[in-house]
């Protein structure tokens, strides 16, 4: 009786692979020769399976897989991601009306996240097949697991603050950090406020630290930035109540009241005064009114109508009075932030070999291993007795210019060193050159440095200084004019 060869529920099945497709054996146990007929048949098949990997070894035949043409698990593992085949579990993710179908393997999700392990594999695990997720951002959802995954991080800046809620909701440390590095090279005046709002949400303190060393040095930006006008209130009380915000009170009042304009919007209120100081509460009393000058106070605050009749009253009388009424508000000046001075010449000379300037241009290169905020620039001045000089400043970086200002100062006649100061601070990350520049107008009889550094220890920070091509008046490392980088660390 001969072997009969047929596909069979109870048999052992091969899978498809390297060309081949094996079919299923049902042998017979009733004769002996229905066995040896069935270990022909087997060994015929060994040897074709033989001549097609020879095929495969010389590029004869290919492969008809998808798991043969990626051969390491990390590629088989990313091509899974959102992919229906196999997938074991769907989420519905994002708000309804806006919510995004994904699919998913258990197994991968559990193995990279606690939380997923938890709830597919965990002692109170569930069985359903869709699951939803309202508080995540779909975008946000797709970055979390194509990292858990593929190990690839793709992060944006419209996405990454959703993303660090999504890989903090889902222990996903890793990712976490990427995305708080992501935001601190990311971070500037305008987006300080909502990201110190974030950063105390989700209490990462470093980034918390970065934030307030922004706010802080460039004050007057993040507070005027639109970021600011998005923080909550809590969040809002923080920042007045900070001593060492670098700015003038009435940029901070002014601030407040573009904050509560911004409020009364989202609570569906017209931004009146009445409106704009309900929503404010308590937090106004947090604003250090009585520290602005009197001029400040009249061509702002007062005319605010936010204060009431009786608060501007006695706020004027505050000022003027022998006897000061009792305030509400805050009555001492804020600390702000003491800068520090970067001094690269030992010594000055004057006279026997004076400084000329006739429009010419003194520059300097300089590099920090520690990100600061340069203010200004310390100048030599004149030499001969009471001066003035008209002088334009410049900060670049690779040829793109930072900060510039116009501006005048006068000098005493003394070897002292002269601040000018840029409108703003300007943020300056750590090993890279800079160049800072000044082009001065006014009595040629000035000082200049001698005995220069290249290298310059002030605080916690460290300098670095060579020369620039910019510079065609003399300035160099080892003499010349900008005595001094005045800063914020």
């Amino acid at each position: 009786m001969a072997a009969e060869l047929c596909p069979s529920s109870t048999s052992t099945s091969l899978p498809r692979g390297n060309g081949v497709i094996a079919n299923a054996v049902s042998v017979s146990k009733k004769s002996v020769p229905q066995v040896t007929e069935t270990v022909a048949a087997a060994a015929a098949a060994a040897a074709a399976s033989a001549t097609t990997q020879h095929n495969l070894n010389n590029n004869n035949v290919e492969p008809c897989s998808w798991q043969s043409s990626h051969p390491t698990l990390r590629e088989r593992n990313a091509l899974m991601f959102n992919n229906e085949l196999m997938a074991d579990v769907h989420f519905i993710v994002g708000a309804p009306g806006e919510a995004q179908r994904v699919p998913a393997h258990k197994y991968v999700l559990a193995v990279g996240s606690s939380v997923f392990g938890a709830m597919f594999y965990g002692d109170l695990a569930e069985g359903e097949s869709e699951i939803h997720i309202p508080d995540v951002e779909p975008a946000a959802f797709l970055i979390l697991l194509k990292y858990l995954y593929s190990d690839e991080i793709e992060l944006e800046a419209d996405t990454v603050l959703a993303t660090l809620y999504a890989a903090k909701k889902y222990i996903v440390p890793a990712l976490a950090k990427a995305c708080v590095n992501f935001l601190e090279t990311s971070l500037e005046a305008k987006n300080a406020c909502v990201l110190l709002s974030q950063s105390r949400l989700f209490e990462e303190p470093e980034l918390t630290q970065r934030c307030w060393e922004v706010i802080d040095a460039q004050a007057e930006l993040a507070l005027r930035s639109e970021g600011f006008c998005e923080i909550d209130r809590p969040t809002l009380e923080i920042i007045l109540t900070r001593e060492t915000l670098n700015t003038k009170e009435a940029v901070v009042f002014e601030a407040v009241l573009n904050w509560a304009m911004a409020e009364c919007k989202r609570q569906g209120l017209a931004a009146t005064a009445h409106n704009k100081r309900s929503v404010l509460g308590t937090a106004l009393y947090l604003v250090r009114v009585p520290t602005m000058s009197l001029q400040e106070f009249a061509d702002g605050a007062a005319q605010s109508d936010v204060l009431t009749l009786e608060e501007t009253h006695n706020i004027f009388l505050w000022y003027t009075a022998s006897v000061k009424p009792k305030l509400d508000f805050p009555l001492a000046r804020r600390k702000g932030l003491v800068p520090q001075r970067c001094h690269r010449f030992q010594s000055s000379a004057y006279r026997s070999n004076q400084w000329r300037y006739r429009g010419r241009c003194d520059s300097i290169q300089f590099a920090v291993d520690k990100r600061i905020f340069i203010a200004g620039l310390g100048l030599y001045g004149s030499s001969g007795g009471k001066a003035e000089y008209s002088v334009k400043i410049e900060l670049k970086r690779q040829g793109v210019i930072l900060a510039q200002n116009l501006t005048k100062f006068v000098s005493d006649g003394s070897s002292s060193t002269f601040s000018v100061w840029f409108e703003h601070p300007v943020q300056v990350e750590q090993d890279a050159f800079y160049t800072v520049s000044a082009i001065l107008d006014g009595s040629e009889l000035s000082y200049f440095g001698q005995e220069g550094m290249t290298e310059v220890q002030c605080g916690k920070v460290t300098f670095q200084f060579q020369c620039s091509s910019d510079s065609t008046n003399g300035t160099g490392v080892q003499g010349g004019q900008i005595p001094e980088l005045v800063f914020y660390v």
